[in-house]
């Protein structure tokens, strides 16, 4: 089986409770005015990558200190086959012993489309935050981009660990961006207000760093 990914990072911070990896898919059919991410829109089979040796990349990476999965994209469930398959693998991993874990999946389709196409992949999740990014509505809540998405508890373990932050205002748990700097590139994570991402752009180029392209950006 082979899945198309745009990034992989280890530990995530800003997207859910806790020390997270956090998969980007490859690959979006909605494109979201405004999306941050655009970067990962196009479909590019040169990101298609085994998911046996994504499984084993997690593995090593996060040796033992994982306290979640996020998976966003780019579109998850534009590959659905790649995410149910990918999902057995992560719930087969966190069915050994000593091992606990929890999975959360954005997507930019309604809820009601997911129940309605894709339950079985809601069934293998802890939780979902869906519907589109409205970029003229405000951020509202953590770890969503705008104020009409949901989090929604999909499992006992996700009612455990999401559930006190359904309604939890944008903010309220501190930091809301991380950076990673990898390969000669900044990786800027997390859910910005709206005008953060220019505002750092025209700050760096006041200091002489201009950004050669942007994710936010076509």
């Amino acid at each position: 089986m082979m899945i198309a990914i745009n990034k992989a990072h280890f530990p995530v911070t800003v997207l859910g409770p806790g020390q997270r990896l956090a998969i980007w898919f490859q690959g979006c059919s909605i494109g979201c005015k405004g999306c941050v991410s655009q970067d990962t829109w196009p479909a590019d089979s040169s990101r298609e990558v085994a998911l046996a040796d994504l499984i084993d990349w997690c593995r090593s990476t996060t040796r033992g200190a994982l306290g979640g999965v996020t998976l966003s994209g780019g579109e998850p469930f534009d590959q659905p086959e790649a995410l149910a398959a990918l999902l057995d693998e992560l719930n087969r991993w966190r069915s050994e012993p000593g091992v606990r874990f929890d999975i959360l999946c954005y997507s930019g389709y309604p809820l009601a489309h997911l129940r309605r196409v894709h339950p079985g992949i809601l069934a293998r999740l802890d939780a979902i935050i869906a519907e589109p990014f409205v970029e003229n509505l405000p951020v509202a809540h953590v770890w969503r981009g705008s104020s009409n998405q949901t989090l929604v508890p999909l499992s006992a373990l996700g009612e455990e660990v999401f559930g006190p932050h359904v309604l939890a205002p944008a903010g309220s748990l501190g930091k809301r961006i991380q950076m990673k700097l990898e390969a000669g590139r900044i990786w800027y994570i997390g859910i910005p207000e709206r005008g953060d991402m220019d505002a750092l752009e025209a700050a760096c180029a006041e200091q002489g760093v201009r950004f050669a392209s942007v994710s936010w950006r076509q």
